[in-house]
């Protein structure tokens, strides 16, 4: 066990040296690069036209809400291309409906980012954006600036307390903002000192790469102790909405990249972590779809269950879809596999979620049936109490072949569609529950804060049974969004 250790040991020690290296020469290489760029690009080329922006970094991050700083970047030295297709007016056009800033990488050599990308981005999106890049001189703030930027990044793990001045100081001379980056206490302390209105806890690990979400909640409370007035933003290692709700208690905001970079669908991909991956079933129209994609939905339920007053066939549920690009999800009650399988099928669904009384058997067999990226989601009814008072309980979850478990109202011999919430204090395990059963816009606000994957919302934001209401959904999503 010693020796196994040991060698555990030498490698981190390896792997630390390797990466303070590459750190190392990130930095030197940033050196020559500003050299060389004054060369072709002189500051007395630029430097007498640039004005104040219009923007304000802070005023963008001030507030009540959670923030959210979300980033282009096409690469990084520790994944590698994360974005093939980097479509800047595509992923400026998503971020301008969700992000509170935009974060866009400059570095060319190790992240292949552009200071032509600050222009594009800005002239889609109506946030402030900011250079993120490795500042070493004030050169590239003039830059920066020179290119639309209304704020920047500066690295303490980077620049001594004098060159961070020098650096703040042109920067608020345009009025851009800075988000001043901490990795350990002893920078915390130096940011305090300095004054950073705000600062960024980088939760990666900048000696082998390694994240830690668990930084942020050990140096945030140090921040509100001693600069209670700065504001606070987790940065790296976000990669879903449960760790969004599980820090939001601790920082102020996020920054996200590579997570949202590496989804192809990056629409679906920032919904999912600021809102939560929250379903609006019982879709019967495709304007209804229209509505739930325009509120924040992420998934749209469609039920092909015959008793239910919101059923769909085949070419009802072809319409519903046109309406939206939402991930559709067939709901099915004790139907044979080969139903199941050839809606799938037709339909090209995302998911099927089981409403009946199906089997671990059946479960396995039906996933043998789908395509393999077709998901199964196992509901279970979960009863509201009875006269007496006594205690509900959860049923007991199926094991395998299910992504996700949905708990909803059970009242008699219904589950599903009764406009009732049962107990949710039941609920003990979050990491795979979507939450069902008379959720509306009065308690979505308080059923979001319950940390499930998501909401399943049918009648609570409906006007009439099968017609969704789009003040409601509104209404409902902006709760969710409210924390």
């Amino acid at each position: 066990m010693t020796q196994n250790t040991d060698k555990l040991s030498t490698h981190v020690s390896v792997k630390e040296a390797e990466m303070a290296e590459v750190l190392a020469k990130i930095v030197r290489d940033k050196y020559q690069w500003v050299a060389a760029r004054k060369q072709t690009q002189p500051l007395d080329e630029f430097k007498a036209a640039l004005t104040a922006t219009d923007r304000s970094f802070y005023d963008a991050l001030s507030g009540d809400q959670t923030v959210f700083i979300t980033e282009c970047k096409k690469a990084s030295p520790s994944k590698g291309l994360i974005r093939d297709e980097f479509n800047l007016d595509y992923i400026a056009s998503v971020y301008n409906n969700h992000a509170n800033a935009i974060s866009v990488l400059t570095d060319e050599k190790y992240f292949q980012g552009d200071f032509e990308f600050l222009p594009k981005v800005r002239s889609i999106a109506k946030q402030p954006i900011l250079c993120k890049d490795f500042m070493v001189d004030t050169y590239q703030v003039y830059l920066a600036r020179h290119y639309s930027a209304d704020a920047i990044l500066l690295m303490l793990s980077v620049l001594d307390d004098e060159e961070y001045q020098a650096l703040a100081e042109v920067a608020h001379s345009f009025n851009m903002g800075v988000l001043t980056e901490v990795s350990n206490e002893e920078e915390l302390h130096r940011a305090v000192a300095l004054k950073a209105k705000v600062i960024g806890i980088n939760n990666r690990n900048l000696r082998d790469l390694s994240t830690d979400l668990n930084r942020t909640k050990e140096l945030a409370p140090l921040i509100r102790e001693l600069a209670p007035n700065a504001i606070v933003i987790s940065e790296s290692g976000i990669y879903n909405h449960q760790q969004v709700r599980d820090l939001s208690t601790f920082a102020d905001g996020f920054l996200i990249g590579s997570s949202l970079m590496a989804e192809k669908n990056l629409e679906l991909a920032v919904r999912k972590v600021t809102l939560g991956e929250n379903k609006v079933c019982g879709l019967t129209h495709s304007d209804d779809a229209a509505k739930a994609y325009q509120a924040g939905a992420v998934f749209g339920g469609l039920i092909f269950v015959e008793a239910s007053k919101r059923h769909v066939d085949i070419e009802a549920a072809r319409l519903t879809m046109s309406g939206a690009p939402l991930n559709y999800v067939g709901v099915f009650q004790n139907h044979s596999v080969t139903d199941v399988a050839k809606t799938v099928a037709e339909l090209g669904l995302f998911a099927v979620q089981l409403h009946g009384d199906e089997s671990q058997a059946f479960v396995d067999e039906l996933k043998q049936s789908l395509p393999e990226s077709v998901e199964i989601w196992k509901a279970y009814g979960v009863a509201s109490g009875d006269a007496s008072g006594a205690k509900s309980a959860l049923p007991e979850l199926l094991e395998s072949n299910v992504t996700r478990h949905l708990l909803d109202t059970k009242v008699g011999s219904q589950t599903g569609g009764t406009g009732q919430a049962f107990d949710w204090s039941l609920i003990n395990n979050q990491s795979a529950i979507m939450l069902a059963g008379g959720l509306n816009p009065e308690n979505a606000n308080q059923a979001a804060k319950l940390g499930c994957l998501g909401l399943d919302l049918n009648s609570g934001v409906e006007s009439a049974p099968g017609k969704k209401d789009a003040d409601k959904l509104q209404r409902a999503f902006a709760a969710i969004r409210n924390y």
